[in-house]
C-alpha cells in the first residue's frame, strides 16, 4: 500500500476549523519607498579670452608611380618617377598675440528681508517655539510622551508599510568661476617631396619589374621675424 493511500482525508468539521490570513494588497506591501527632495544652487562664471596669431608657409610636391603584374606571364613592368622641386620660403613678418583679460565676478549670497528679521518661521512662531502643540523635544503640553506606536501583534500585519523607507533632502549652492586667458604665436615652413616608385611582379614567369625613383629637391626656409604672445589676466572674485 502507498503512502498517498494510507493517508486519512480531513472530516467536514476539521476543514470549518482551519482558518487564514489574507495578505495585505500589492501596493500596501511596496518594497522601496524613495523620497528625494533636492534644492540646488549654482552660480557659473566662465569668462575665457584667447588670442592667436600665426605666419605660416606650407608646400608639399608629392610624385607617385606604380605598376604591377599579377599572375601574368612574359609581361614587363616599369614604373619611373622623376621629381625635381625647388621651393623658397621666406617669411619676413612678427607674430604678435596680446591677449588682455579683467573679470570682475561677484557670487556671494544675497541676503533678503527674511534673513534680516531673524529666524521666524513661515508660521509665525521661532525656533524655540512649539508646532501643532508640541515642543521641540516630541513631549506633550501635559508632560508625556507622544505615541510611537506599538509592535504589530498579527503577522499578517509585519508587511503593512514599507520595507525600505529611503529619504533624501539635499541643499546645496555651490559658487563656480574658471576665468581662462591664452595667447599663441606662431611662424612655421613645412616642405614635404616626396617621390616614389613602385614596380611588381606576383606569380609571373620570366617576366621584368623596373622601378626608377629620381627626386631632386632644393628647398631654402628663412624666417625673418618674431613670435610674441602675451597674457595678461585679472580677476576678482567674490564667492
Amino acid at each position: 500500500m502507498s503512502t498517498e493511500q494510507g493517508l486519512t482525508p480531513l472530516t467536514d468539521e476539521e476543514l470549518m476549523a482551519q482558518g487564514g490570513t489574507a495578505l495585505p494588497d500589492k501596493e500596501v506591501a511596496s518594497v522601496l519607498d524613495l523620497n528625494a527632495d533636492l534644492d540646488l544652487g549654482i552660480n557659473a562664471a566662465a569668462p575665457i579670452d584667447l588670442a592667436v596669431a600665426a605666419n605660416a608657409n606650407v608646400a608639399a610636391p608629392i610624385d607617385a608611380a606604380a605598376s604591377a603584374n599579377i599572375l601574368s606571364y612574359g609581361s614587363e613592368a616599369q614604373a619611373l618617377a622623376d621629381q625635381g622641386v625647388i621651393i623658397d620660403q621666406g617669411i619676413t613678418a612678427d607674430a604678435t598675440a596680446d591677449s588682455t583679460q579683467d573679470s570682475t565676478i561677484d557670487q556671494a549670497p544675497q541676503t533678503t528681508d527674511a534673513d534680516a528679521t531673524g529666524g521666524g518661521t513661515a508660521d509665525g512662531t521661532t525656533d524655540g517655539g512649539t508646532t501643532g502643540g508640541t515642543t521641540d523635544g516630541g513631549l506633550l503640553p501635559d508632560g508625556g510622551t507622544s505615541d510611537v506606536g506599538a509592535l504589530p501583534v498579527d503577522p499578517s500585519a509585519a508587511l503593512d508599510g514599507d520595507l525600505l523607507n529611503v529619504n533624501v533632502d539635499l541643499a546645496a549652492d555651490a559658487d563656480i568661476a574658471a576665468p581662462i586667458n591664452g595667447a599663441v604665436a606662431a611662424n612655421a615652413n613645412v616642405a614635404a617631396p616626396i617621390d616614389a616608385a613602385v614596380a611588381a611582379n606576383i606569380g609571373s614567369i620570366d617576366s621584368d619589374a623596373f622601378a626608377v625613383a629620381q627626386q631632386d629637391a632644393i628647398i631654402s626656409q628663412h624666417i625673418d621675424g618674431e613670435a610674441t604672445a602675451s597674457a595678461d589676466q585679472q580677476s576678482d572674485l567674490r564667492q
